[in-house]
């Protein structure tokens, strides 16, 4: 098995699904004081409370099996809110959503949703099958699961941060008597799934072999791979859909859908050291028989279910959870395949749902006895699959993926059951990402396959529209009727043609509140509310808190590395260039040919020039430093770690054109921080936030 494979991720995506929060954030009131944090921000409207009063009469409120769930099996609740990293600040604060279980409705959260955060407020540990599976939830975005074995624990999925993971184990370990960890799963290739493995297992019992560390055939690639060419971008839109620069608070960050949030801890990565490569795989460890599915190109690019014969028990992954998740990930990711995701729960459906007593997951709560869980398998199946299906049966008819969000519905029959919400995910984004990945961006009208950039079709819409005086006009009159985004499609065109023009984009900041407060996805919620946050605030400087380390360093390839220096280049700068280098790494015994022609780096690995300009020699373990901007080439040199034969000229003309990304680019106009963010070094590679990463 190889462990050099694989990239860094940026943007969480948390998994990043991951996202941790930015270093300045805005200050919080007293979430039950009903005050907004943003003096310029607005209370709901009349409009928002009726469309909240008419959605909420068509829910299924009668039917409260998730609450009777999600709190089934508690054991105990730990005497701590917070969790603190080892670096000294806070990793997890659980506390700061306490807020939700005051009972109190708030007319700025769709009911849906709050309904959806309250459930996710479970905290502590859970027992899922008496005597053998257990659960610590509320320590982080996922839950992590502890199966007793004979002599020990498998655990599954391990949490983010290595804080969160070790007092996850601390605490069971103390309710129910220490065992040793013996096994370690890894369902899927987002952070929020591995990162916290460090606080559960020792490296060196893995490497020995004392310590299983199970997970899906290219597991370690994808688990590094999926973000890191457009990372810095998905670290900057993740602040949009994670609202990492929210409070959390009624007018704020509500909840993340799958969890309340990411931690903000230690992330690590440890090698696993049993692939599962068939469709299904049959592992014993420490007397528990585990049969894992594989699920490939459904929540994430590599995923596993698991089957526990002896227990007719179901782990879902993160395949079946409390919410229908994204097919279109707005942080930014490769469009997942919606169709495959219902097959494969329909695989598993017929392959041990029709046994199963429980299914439990790395999200949400479990479900028990047989025709609930069938229930719950068919309704998130079929809701996969009518997502793509009608998706596609619109655009046969000629509805476009400019259109398809306006058209596309569940059935009835489905918008009646919890588990087809739409959450994490939304049927708006959802759709639109399904045409996305059959037919693209493109809608069929020519103006649309090479568009004006908005800064140069907004002055045109402005001038034609009889200039700002009348639009904003037009705004306040639509903002008044709460026709909120018929006020953001002209009040748009009038922030991009005039950047500076504060009243614009305060009233268009009005228009977005209002319908992040009506969106019952909290990803839909947290980008129109964050929208708005810039619009009034403008960007903060800094860069959110490090998350990537020397695991996820020492995990990406050498290749991928010079793939992503690759990317950094200016082509502006680089135009005229022409060198090849010859880079040798002999502690692992590869070798690079890197050219420079017509403004582009290109590598092939395993060739060398004949007659390079530079041969650069580095172990690849010195190479790391450089590549966690630790040290430099130059410190190297000095220091007899690394060794230049030839024109050192194409280096230093590489280093001079090397750009370090930071993720505070305006999205939106006229929103640039006021204090740039530090650059990083060159060559150095920038943290990168997991995806949905975390999770998403």
């Amino acid at each position: 098995m190889k462990t050099s494979s694989g990239k860094i991720v940026r943007a969480l995506g948390i998994a990043l699904t991951g996202c941790i929060a930015v270093a300045t954030q805005a200050a919080s009131a007293d979430p039950l004081s009903g005050k907004h944090f943003d003096p310029k921000g607005s209370p709901p409207s009349t409009f928002t409370i009726e469309l909240r009063n008419g959605n909420k009469a068509k829910l299924p409120l009668d039917d409260k099996r998730d609450f009777d769930e999600a709190k089934k099996g508690f054991i105990a609740e730990p005497p701590f809110k917070q969790i603190k990293a080892d670096a000294g600040h806070v990793a997890w604060d659980m506390g700061s959503y306490a807020w939700l279980l005051k009972g109190k409705e708030f007319e700025s959260i769709h009911p849906s949703l709050q309904r959806q955060a309250v459930l996710n407020m479970a905290y502590g540990l859970y027992e899922v099958l008496p005597g053998r599976i257990y659960q610590v939830r509320g320590f982080d975005l996922a839950n992590i699961t502890f199966i007793k074995g004979d002599t020990g624990w498998i655990v599954f999925d391990p949490l983010t941060a290595k804080e969160t993971a070790r007092a996850a184990l601390a605490f069971i370990n103390e309710k129910l008597g220490a065992r040793p960890v013996l096994g370690v799963v890894y369902s899927h290739s987002h952070v929020d799934h591995f990162g916290g493995v460090r606080g559960v297992v020792d490296e060196a019992d893995v490497v020995s072999g004392k310590v299983k560390i199970i997970a899906p055939e290219h597991f370690l690639q994808e688990a590094i791979s999926e973000n890191v060419f457009s990372g810095n971008a998905m670290s900057r839109r993740t602040q949009y859909s994670y609202a990492v620069l929210l409070p959390r608070d009624p007018h704020g960050h509500v909840d993340q859908s799958i969890g309340k949030n990411v931690a903000n801890g230690n992330t690590g990565l440890i090698a696993p050291n049993l692939i599962i490569s068939k469709d299904f795989e049959e592992v014993t460890l420490d007397g528990v028989k585990m049969v894992f599915q594989n699920t490939p190109d459904t929540e994430a690019p590599v995923e596993m279910n698991t089957w526990f014969p002896q227990f007719k028990a179901f782990w879902a992954a993160e395949n079946i959870t409390g919410t229908i998740h994204n097919i279109y990930t707005p942080r930014g990711a490769p469009v997942r395949n919606a169709l495959n995701w219902s097959k494969q729960i329909n695989v598993a459906l017929y392959k041990f749902g029709q046994e199963a007593e429980v299914m439990f997951a790395s999200h949400s709560w479990p479900r028990w006895g047989n025709d609930r869980i069938q229930e719950v398998m068919r309704a998130q199946r079929d809701t996969y699959a009518n997502l793509n299906n009608q998706s596609l049966h619109y655009a046969n008819l000629g509805v476009t993926i400019n259109e398809i969000q306006n058209v596309y519905q569940l059935p009835k029959s489905l918008q009646g059951q919890w588990p087809a919400r739409s959450y994490h995910g939304s049927e708006m984004h959802n759709s639109r990402g399904v045409i996305n990945r059959f037919l693209g961006y493109w809608d069929g009208n020519p103006v649309n396959i090479t568009p004006l950039s908005p800064k140069d079709s907004a002055p045109l819409y402005v001038e034609m529209m009889g200039g700002s005086d009348k639009i904003m006009a037009k705004g306040r009159q639509l903002v008044a009727q709460g026709k909120y985004l018929d006020a953001s499609e002209i009040l748009n065109k009038l922030v991009f043609a005039q950047p500076r023009n504060q009243p614009a984009k305060d009233l268009l900041a009005s228009a977005y509140e209002q319908l992040g407060y009506q969106k019952e996805s909290p990803t839909l919620r947290n980008i129109f509310l964050q929208g708005a946050f810039e619009l009034r605030n403008g960007l903060p400087g800094g860069l959110p808190p490090r998350s990537s380390g020397p695991d996820t360093i020492r995990a990406m390839s050498t290749e991928q590395w010079l793939d992503f220096i690759g990317i950094s280049v200016d082509p502006r700068k680089a135009d005229g260039m022409r060198f090849t280098i010859n880079l040798l790494t002999p502690d692992n015994g590869e070798k690079y040919l890197v050219e420079m022609s017509n403004a582009t780096l290109t590598s092939i690995k395993g060739e060398q020039a004949r007659r390079p300009d530079l041969t650069i020699t580095i172990d690849r373990a010195n190479l790391n430093l450089v590549m966690m901007g630790a040290s430099s080439f130059d410190d190297l040199l000095k220091a007899g770690k690394a060794k230049f034969d030839g024109d050192r000229k194409p280096f230093d003309q590489l280093r001079s054109i090397v750009v370090a990304f930071t993720p505070d680019f305006e999205i939106l106009p006229g929103t640039a921080a006021t204090k740039p963010s530090a650059a990083g070094k060159a060559f150095e590679v920038p943290d990168l936030l997991p995806p949905e990463s975390a999770g998403d």
